[in-house]
């Protein structure tokens, strides 16, 4: 029997091992690079519109988008403070645009573009920069200055006698754009002030998004006016970076009560359970090395490490609390801690082994968050045990009370033994089970994407109201059109522009936006550039315009220089309107590859999406349904899960085999664990539960823990003693597993949730099937 260590070893030996964890936790700490991108948990998309998805899911500019109100106030103090919250916000690094309707729109077009609007302008398609044409015009600024216009119009005269510019800003505004009052953009009540920014971060990078959020609320709060009226506005904020901010605040704050409540619960259901202080904080050195022993291989595999998998694997690898646990349990006056250990070593590395195989079938799933999670489990599971093994042992002195000396666990076993062994009834209570999971009413599985958000539904449909309100266009169907580069889509986009129109007359749609209506393709932007006069002949029309109109002749000098420099310019292109209010709407309809190129037509009010896909189809385009692609997308996910949980399945099974070899133990072993997966879904169907990804991916998690428990009893054999430390020891695990879980099923985030809930009810079920058919009789009972 190998020696216990003395006192002065194994304290030395605890504070080594926790210097340990704290050097490696400090190391990890400064080099992780945690990624927050949700892509990263979805499968490879395979359809144009699945493409187009997972792209704008993580960097769209609709991503990117904040859509602010501010209210409380009268609409003149509402305004000014528009005015001024959209100043402050422009100068603020985290923000890349911030859009209020000011000036009509005239912002959208910067000073270094304004030789550029005959170039963007189709007034050139038809209509030649001649004597007639400019004459027309310049009467037409006569009268204008002598309107309620003319504050308006005299700044833009010199450089744009035909106001092109404003031509421009009035063709740009959508279809539904939002009200003008006091000279900012309003809600049809006119109670609310509207603002649109966007963020430089991209939806996915949540850090970025708090960054940018309270770039928001310091701007804000330093536009405060002192005069009542204005004090008493409030700002609301809506959009996909808030709703992150949002979501990720409440998660840390659930995760804080819920952490520290399983703490506390822990600490006492372990200090009741072993009567030493010690157990609690020993038990707690191998699930810290797990811990981060997985956060360590996914860091030295992967680039970056996703916050879904370190709060996720942290979760699954809770199974480990189970493994000093049971060694605790075992131990018992007269056996050292290493012959203890010894004795259990092959059950729990069976189960360590059949748990990490069935994770292991993540790594072929072709997701890499899967992927990810499943280096996370297989490593934090095979350390958490060898600490186990090898360390715990070394700094636990022998018990000195046996757990199965216990009245009241044996009294509660004699209880257990008289139960009869359910064949019959587990085939029956089986049959049920899979009746309820096949016949209950409802969809079995979910495949709303929007149904996993733990954003409020009032703030989803406060969301749909600013959006409708600001012209927002529909966000379920898109057009697109693919070509070779920007140039091919831009003028196949120029192309459908006219069928477009003819299908919005005939009431198919209300209206659509394209990139070209901002930006025209190289090639027309050269052909209105030919149609510009050279500067004598511009001079002569112009001088013949000017006969009998009260101009000076020299009065035009910057309207003469503009269009020089529009002849010589060179066509403008995407990258030349980064920084300017036209990069949004540009951005948002071209998505750029390093092979290819495509344009989206954004769609309001589509009433026949078939008749508008037959329409467009002769021109390449084809008609994108993004609620159908999120729900491909997750059907696709659920395939490849569903077919490596299969083969997880198999292999588990194969691994007990192995090593029980026999057919009646290894069916006692497998049955519960079966069965209990077969209850949880009946349950949770009959209960009107959607199946989501978590969910599975949970079962396999449940699943775990049956196998330990089913293996564990399986262990004793028929020798008393052992059945009741190993009930000891499982019951412990099933009140440490089932607090933690049980508190998770309360949260309010249902991917939280549907965890929780799962595991807690695979726990219950475990537990009682494992003492109903994986049990050996006594020999007490045997005699």
């Amino acid at each position: 029997m190998t020696g216990t260590p003395g006192a002065a070893t194994r304290l030395g030996l605890l504070l080594a091992w926790i210097a340990l964890l704290a050097a490696v936790g400090w190391a990890l700490g400064r080099g992780l690079r945690v990624e927050e991108d949700l892509r990263r948990f979805l499968p490879t998309p395979r359809t144009p519109a699945q493409v187009l998805l997972v792209d704008e899911l993580g960097e769209g500019p609709g991503s990117r988008v904040l859509l602010l109100a501010l209210s409380g106030a009268p609409p003149e103090a509402l305004a000014a403070r528009s005015q001024a919250l959209r100043a402050a916000l422009a100068a603020r690094p985290e923000i890349a645009l911030a859009a209020n309707g000011e000036h009509g729109g005239l912002d959208a077009i910067p000073a270094h573009l304004h030789p550029y609007r005959y170039l963007l302008s189709p007034t050139l398609d038809t209509q030649a920069l001649d004597a007639a044409f400019l004459q027309e015009e310049l009467q037409q600024r006569v009268q204008d200055l002598g309107s309620p216009a003319a504050d308006l119009v005299e700044p833009l005269l010199p450089s744009d006698p035909t106001l092109e510019t404003l031509r421009l800003a009035e063709a740009w505004q959508p279809a539904n754009a939002p009200e003008r009052r006091h000279g900012v953009w309003f809600d049809r009540a006119g109670a609310q002030a509207l603002l649109l920014v966007q963020t430089h971060a991209a939806g996915f990078d949540s850090a970025g998004q708090q960054a940018a959020m309270a770039a928001i609320d310091e701007a804000f709060a330093a536009t405060a006016d002192a005069r009542p009226a204005a004090a008493a506005t409030r700002l609301e904020v809506s959009g996909p970076g808030a709703f992150a901010v949002a979501i990720r605040g409440r998660t840390e704050r659930e995760m804080r009560w819920i952490g520290t409540a399983d703490t506390i619960g822990l600490l006492l259901l372990l200090g009741l359970a072993y009567r030493r202080w010690s157990m609690p904080l020993l038990g707690a050195l191998p699930l810290a090395s797990g811990g981060l022993a997985g956060l360590g291989a996914v860091a030295l595999l992967f680039d970056g490490v996703h916050g879904i998998t370190i709060a996720f694997g942290f979760t699954l690898i809770g199974v480990a609390q189970d493994y000093p646990i049971h060694f605790f349990s075992h131990l018992r006056p007269g056996q050292s801690p290493h012959a203890s250990v010894r004795a259990l070593w092959p059950t729990l590395v069976t189960g360590v082994a059949s748990t990490c195989i069935a994770y292991a079938t993540f790594l072929f799933s072709g997701v890499e968050g899967l992927k990810q999670l499943a280096v996370f489990t297989i490593a934090g599971l095979g350390v958490a045990a060898a600490s186990t093994r090898w360390l715990l042992p070394r700094l636990v002195t022998p018990a000195r009370r046996d757990p199965a000396d216990s009245r009241v666990l044996g009294r509660l076993w004699r209880e257990v033994e008289r139960l009869p062994r359910p064949r019959v009834a587990l085939a029956v209570v089986a049959s049920m089970a899979l009746a309820v999971v096949v016949f209950a009413p409802g969809a079995f599985w979910q495949n709303d994407l929007s149904r996993l958000t733990p954003v409020p539904p009032a703030d989803l449909h406060r969301d749909a109201q600013l959006r409708a309100e600001l012209g927002a266009p529909d966000v379920r169907y898109l057009l697109a059109l693919q070509g070779a580069d920007v140039e091919d889509v831009l003028q196949a986009s120029e192309r459908a522009a006219p069928l477009l129109q003819q299908l919005q007359a005939r009431g198919v749609l209300d209206g659509y936006d394209l990139a070209a209506r901002y930006l025209p393709s190289v090639a027309t932007q050269r052909a209105r550039q030919a149609a510009l006069p050279a500067e004598p002949q511009l001079r002569q029309a112009l001088a013949a315009a000017l006969t009998e109109l009260p101009f000076r002749d020299d009065a035009f000098e910057p309207f003469v220089a503009d269009v020089a420099a529009a002849r010589a310019a060179a066509p403008l292109t995407a990258d030349d309107l980064a920084g300017t209010p036209l990069e949004l709407p540009v951005a948002g309809l071209l998505v750029r590859a390093p092979d290819h190129a495509t344009a989206l037509v954004s769609l309001t009010g589509l009433h026949d999406p078939q008749a508008l896909a037959a329409a467009v189809a002769p021109l390449g385009a084809q008609l994108l349904d993004l609620k159908q692609a999120s729900e491909s997308l997750v059907a696709q996910w659920r395939v490849r899960l569903l077919a490596a949980l299969a083969v997880a399945a198999l292999l588990l099974a194969g691994t007990v085999w192995l090593a029980l070899r026999e057919r009646a133990r290894v069916l006692r072993v497998l049955a519960p664990m079966a069965l209990a997966t077969l209850l949880i879904l009946a349950v949770l169907r009959a209960l009107g539960v959607e199946l989501n990804l978590f969910h599975l991916v949970s079962l396999i998690l449940a699943a775990g823990l049956g196998l330990d428990y089913a293996l564990f009893f399986d262990h004793a054999g028929d020798d008393r003693g052992e059945q009741l430390r190993t009930l000891h020891a499982v019951i412990v695990c099933s009140l440490t597993t089932l607090l933690v879980f049980s508190l998770l099923a309360l949260s309010s985030i249902p991917v939280l949730r549907a965890i929780g809930g799962t595991v807690a009810l695979g726990v219950a079920f475990n537990f009682a099937l494992a003492l109903l058919v994986a049990r050996a009789p006594g020999k007490e009972a045997a005699a």
